[in-house]
């Protein structure tokens, strides 16, 4: 299975987009539908200290009734934070995803944010590494 590292190159779309915790969460929504993101790394001074999603506007905002405007993105980002290394593999990240009811998970090396992480990302490698092992047992099969 591939690494964090192998699978953070080969997406396509591999800036991430992230807020700092004290901007207001409207700005973290309009940042999120401009780029066309679920979620957002939270970085202050340099580090991920929490991770601000959809998800979390619709709980802890729409549902509270709350105001975008006047609410610090502090106040509703996921944290702590659950980060990987560039290492890890696919499926350990899977797990880690599945374990914690995570659905986007930082990749940080040497304490920076390096990546992204969707489950969508990691749903995708896994069902193209199972294709590819079904081609390779077929091939075995017909002793190409």
């Amino acid at each position: 299975m591939k690494t964090v590292a192998q699978l953070i190159k080969l997406k396509t779309h591999v800036d991430v987009f992230t807020i700092g915790p004290d901007q207001m969460v409207l700005d973290a929504l309009k940042l999120m539908a401009e780029k066309n993101v679920g979620a957002l790394p939270v970085v202050e001074n340099g580090q991920v200290v929490g991770v601000v999603s959809e998800r979390d506007y619709a709980r802890k905002m729409v549902l509270a009734g709350r105001s975008s405007v006047g609410t610090p993105v502090r106040a509703i980002m996921s944290a702590p934070v659950v980060t990987v290394g560039p290492s890890e593999s696919v499926e350990r990240c899977m797990n880690t995803m599945t374990d914690s009811h995570l659905r986007h998970l930082p990749v940080v090396e040497d304490g920076q944010l390096v990546g992204l992480l969707s489950i969508g990302d990691l749903v995708k490698e896994a069902i193209a590494e199972q294709a590819s092992l079904i081609n390779q047992l077929e091939q075995y099969i017909r002793g190409e």
